[in-house]
């Protein structure tokens, strides 16, 4: 399903903060109230796509008792330049991502639902800011979906994290035609977080190109099933 977009668009936005470009966006809130709340999901959404974009696609795993949080990026975009192009041609936008989906996790702590209770998912340039996330603010989540995405940089393959992910649920959904996200690059970003304690799936589609799988869809709502279950 690609409704939340891989689109290059480029289309207008509010004024970008010097040093932090997505500080004056919003959080999208929709689900279940985060008061009465027991699962937090985080929503990154892709490029030339908006929050509220990302929080219609995800509909399918919609359920009692889960919040859905979807911060917006200046202008759509998460970050200027190509994934793979070294990280400091996509600063400060990438770091004010990282930022951005801390916030998203601080609002549902404040709510009552911790950051083991919490998923942070991405597509597209959204999940490479998940990944990147995960990787700069390593602690034990309720899990981390890369869909169709990697850890951003040039230096991928010797990345590592400073810290644990301590069990974390990382689930990485791709395909093998992706024409945007090369399935080597996604291997090397499983092993950066198997390397950080992560507890690592890689689910490879034949033929669904720059997409959210049918297999991911399948693999959020069952973790959103076991962390509801899990009381």
């Amino acid at each position: 399903m690609t409704g939340d977009g891989a689109s290059d668009d480029d289309p207008g936005g509010r004024p970008a903060t010097d040093g932090d470009p997505h500080a004056e966006e919003p959080l999208i809130t929709a689900g279940a109230p985060a008061g009465a709340a027991e699962v937090a999901v985080v929503l990154l959404h892709g490029r030339g796509a908006t929050a509220q974009g990302v929080v219609n696609l995800f509909d399918p795993v919609y359920r009692h008792g889960v919040t859905f949080l979807a911060p917006a990026a200046e202008r759509s975009r998460w970050y200027p330049e190509a994934f793979d192009a070294p990280r400091a041609a996509n600063e400060p936008h990438l770091t004010s991502a990282v930022e951005r989906t801390e916030d998203a996790v601080e609002v549902a702590a404040a709510a009552g639902v911790p950051a083991e209770r919490t998923v942070v998912v991405g597509f597209s340039q959204g999940a490479c800011v998940a990944a990147e996330f995960a990787a700069r603010r390593p602690r034990a989540y309720g899990g981390v979906f890369v869909l169709a995405g990697a850890l951003p940089g040039a230096d991928a393959a010797d990345r590592r994290v400073d810290g644990s992910l301590s069990g974390t649920p990382v689930y990485l959904g791709c395909s093998d035609d992706d024409p945007h996200v090369p399935v080597a690059r996604v291997r090397e970003t499983a092993a950066t977080f198997d390397a950080a304690g992560a507890e690592v799936t890689v689910d490879v589609a034949a033929g669904e190109g720059h997409a959210v799988t049918e297999a991911s869809f399948d693999a959020l709502s069952a973790r959103l099933s076991a962390l509801l279950d899990a009381d």
